[in-house]
């Protein structure tokens, strides 16, 4: 007896689960960060995998928006929390699968009238209980899990989206304010020599003092404004390593490649662009997949009205005597069949169909919104193109005339100014028309043009072993 209370023990307690304590120090966490650079190893070897080249030299000596895209979902956490959440989901696809663990009991029972002390006193009795789903309830709850899974999987792409959506964007308003900066110092060298021959014409007595003033008020705002324009580009380089996942110091001294900045691309017809955005975006596939799962819960709760089988196979031996006997059992679906649970499994699924066809109406607006943001804008950079072409042939030809000797210096001054000044408004448009850029392809979750890498084709756990 006592091996096979030995024997039951140690089957019952071999495949237990061991707690192993997992302690987080902010210390620790924080100098994690602190050290990450763009020259890890693990960097290069993702990159190496999703761009299915070798990158030579390391690191690169110009990154481009691919690059640091991927750069983006290697270090991100937000990314780590979603990948976090698809792993709680998967291990509810395990749950889902267990099957109900039989039970087993053990009787003694001690006799007072023994027969004149002839039989022993005790009777040892054994029994098990066997449950057995019906109605297909694990298949259900599996396929239940799934689908959780696969919404779960989909949050990843989603998170990945507005990982790249925030870099994309500071990527723009960095290469803004790069722009800015000596378009601002050509304006101020123009406006200063207005000063200096309006200075010297007042000292002359051919200008008055008005004008000088207007002038001088003139450079000290754009003085101003490249001071603010400074403030800006370096509020844009912390933007851009928050973008990244990574500290400020990693992205000291980048060379930055903005070829996605002026490369032209065909825009699909508003149609086109509509039904990629309503069919093919994560968050839109994610309550796709909710619905599903909303659906095999009704399916679960209405096998739930059938009755489970318990099985209870026992064993006595009573005092000498060998007693077999074989129990059924079941519940009795009398007062309720499930009728509650029924219900808000199905007011659950409609909550879900009207949330996903909330969304796919708000998605819809939001393209047609976008893409009609994006086009004034382009109307609006053309505009500014033309513009500036203007000023630059009016500049060309005040140069000529000065060069001939037929106006002053003031002039041509005057007219650099001019040229500067529609240059910082062509700029201006360019970073509007990127912004509805980056606000159309937000309400697509796909980059333009629509052949590009998309968040979902990235491997949805580059950092198995959280290398920081």
């Amino acid at each position: 007896m006592k091996l096979i209370v030995l024997c039951l023990i140690t089957a019952l307690f071999a495949g237990c689960a061991v707690y192993a304590p997992k302690h987080l120090d902010t210390a620790r966490t924080a100098a994690a960060f602190e050290s990450r650079t763009l020259d890890a190893p693990g960097l290069r070897n993702f990159l190496e995998k999703n761009l299915r080249h070798e990158i030579t030299p390391w690191p690169p000596t110009s990154w481009d928006l691919p690059t640091l895209t991927l750069t983006a979902f290697y270090y991100h956490p937000d990314l780590d929390t979603a990948r976090a959440s698809w792993g709680v989901a998967e291990a509810g696809k395990i749950t889902a699968g267990q099957r109900p663990d039989p039970s087993i009991g053990f009787t003694p029972q001690h006799h007072s009238d023994t027969a004149g002390g002839t039989l022993s006193p005790w009777s040892l009795g054994f029994n098990l209980d066997i449950p057995i789903e019906t109605a297909g309830k694990r298949g259900y709850r599996i396929l239940q899990a799934e689908k959780r899974s696969d919404a779960a999987r989909l949050h990843i792409a989603d998170a990945a989206w507005r990982v790249r959506s925030r870099l994309e964007s500071s990527l723009c308003d960095l290469y803004a304010e790069m722009e800015a900066e000596p378009l601002l110092q050509r304006q101020e060298a123009a406006q200063a020599e207005v000063v200096s021959l309006l200075e010297a014409r007042l000292a002359a007595g051919e200008a008055s003092l008005p004008d000088v003033t207007r002038s001088r008020l003139a450079l000290e705002r754009i003085r101003l404004l490249k001071m603010e324009a400074r403030k800006r580009l370096a509020q844009s380089r912390v933007a851009l390593a928050s973008a990244l996942g990574v500290p400020k110091e990693a992205v000291d001294g980048l060379d930055i490649s903005f070829g996605f900045i002026d490369a032209p691309f065909p825009l699909p017809a508003a149609g086109e662009l509509r039904r990629q955005a309503l069919t093919n975006r994560p968050d839109i596939l994610a309550l796709l997949s909710d619905y599903e799962a909303a659906e095999a819960a009704l399916r679960l709760e209405i096998a739930a009205q059938y009755p489970d089988l318990r099985l209870g196979p026992g064993y006595q031996w009573d005092q000498g005597d060998d007693v077999w006997s074989i129990g059924f059992s079941v519940t009795l679906p009398v007062f309720n069949r499930n009728r509650g649970p029924i219900a808000q499994a199905q007011a659950r699924r409609e909550e879900a169909a009207a949330r996903f066809a909330a969304l796919q109406a708000r998605v819809s607006g939001e393209v047609d919104q976008a893409l009609a943001g994006y086009r004034a804008l382009l109307d609006k950079l053309a505009t500014a193109d033309a513009a500036l072409a203007a000023q630059r042939t009016a500049r060309n030809s005040v140069e000529a005339l000065f060069e001939a000797g037929e106006t002053d210096r003031l002039a041509l001054a005057g007219a650099s100014l001019e040229m500067e000044s529609s240059a910082l408004d062509r700029l201006e448009a360019l970073s509007g028309v990127l912004r509805a850029r980056g606000v159309l392809e937000d309400a697509l979750q796909r980059p333009l043009p629509l052949s590009e890498l998309l968040p979902a084709d990235v491997e949805a756990n580059p950092r198995p072993e959280k290398e920081d």
